[in-house]
């Protein structure tokens, strides 16, 4: 029993600490991004993939979803969305 005992404690011990690690660190936005306007951020992030549509293309409450959905298809931060949302919704 302890022989497998041993192995699973230090396995989950590597597991919480690296996760720790993580999430605290994750919280943290960076300054890059907190430098940006969300005119910058939509220029870089949305045209890296496909060309940008034009703000008008969406009214705002489908702006919210379009974010929302790329936030994890980009792997963009909650703060980036915000920007590129608002940039978009100032820009109609």
């Amino acid at each position: 029993m302890k022989r497998i005992f041993a192995p699973i404690a230090v396995v989950s011990g590597i597991l919480v600490l690296f996760f720790g690690i993580m999430s605290a660190n994750s919280c943290k936005t960076p300054a890059a991004i907190t430098n940006k306007s969300g005119a910058q951020l939509w220029a870089e992030n949305c045209n890296r993939c496909h060309n940008a549509p034009p703000p008008e293309i969406y009214s705002n409450a489908q702006w919210e979803v379009v974010g929302e959905h790329m936030r994890y298809k980009a792997n963009l931060t909650d703060e980036e969305v915000r920007k590129i949302v608002a940039f978009l919704k100032a820009s109609k």
